[in-house]
């Protein structure tokens, strides 16, 4: 299936690692020119390199997502170069503290996570939406979690963060359908890598006293598929809610877990 999206221009924040990585180059492969957006601009760099490989227009910002006039600056380097922005994908964001209880955190380790799990979000689609409505339309995918759909003992900052930006999309959607704009949550579970393996099965090992592979595997049997997501099933996701196949869906929160929030 052609999803049309051959010379959209999507702005990515995020995007030198892991899912935001393997979002970017799904995008690239698409036909998509670029905006990379993000603190780390070498890494950034280097994905843009593997993308322009690929075809495509590609411009890195540096940015800092939490502060406001950063990322107004961002939305009008992209239509310096573009003209136009079609696409936002907010794929960056934290973890937080892992396996502390709501007692443990810190309220500076709580706020830092929401900041940039919410503010960041709130910050781009403040920049990017006037644009959006200026041309007609556009789509917005935010990548949520799927404890901002069930919570999760251990994890409450992130929690919370990521129930804040399902609010934050809902509204969003309702004010921006009546312009033709898109505005959905893609809410991944558990997905396989360095963070995944290193800090969540790390830390359930730790606890419980087994191996990692264990933990893993303990993992995967959470789920309705008996597997845990690798990073293309987000980006599969992120395409699909980003181009016109999904052009009467607004407003939901799409789980990419196996089946564990929604079962």
């Amino acid at each position: 299936m052609d999803l049309k999206l051959r010379q959209k221009v999507a702005l990515i924040t995020g995007p030198a690692k892991g899912m935001g990585r393997a979002i970017t180059l799904a995008f690239a492969q698409e036909g998509c020119d670029l905006v990379l957006a993000g603190r780390d601009v070498a890494a950034i760099d280097t994905v843009a390199t593997e993308a322009a490989a690929l075809g495509v227009g590609t411009l890195v910002v540096a940015c800092d997502l939490t502060d406001a006039a950063q990322t107004e600056a961002l939305a009008q380097a992209a239509l310096a170069r573009y003209g136009r922005i079609d696409i936002l994908v907010n794929v960056a964001g934290g973890s937080g503290p892992i396996g502390k209880t709501g007692w443990e955190t810190t309220a500076e380790e709580f706020n830092d996570i929401v900041e940039l799990n919410m503010t960041g979000c709130f910050n781009t689609m403040h920049a990017v939406l006037p644009a959006m409505i200026a041309q007609g339309g556009g789509k917005v995918v935010n990548v949520g979690g799927t404890f901002g759909m069930r919570g999760r003992a251990g994890r409450v900052a992130y929690s919370a963060s990521k129930w804040g930006l399902r609010g934050i999309t809902k509204s969003f959607a309702l004010e921006a359908g009546a312009h033709n704009i898109n505005v959905n949550c893609v809410a991944p579970g558990m997905v396989d890598g360095p963070r995944f393996r290193e800090k969540v099965c790390a830390n359930m090992a730790d606890k419980l006293g087994i191996t990692l592979e264990e933990a893993m595997r303990r993992h995967a049997e959470d789920y309705a598929l008996k597997r845990v997501s690798l990073d293309e099933d987000v980006a599969h996701a992120c395409l699909f809610l980003a181009s016109e196949v999904s052009r009467q869906i607004t407003g939901v929160d799409l789980p990419v877990d196996g089946g564990w929030a929604a079962l």
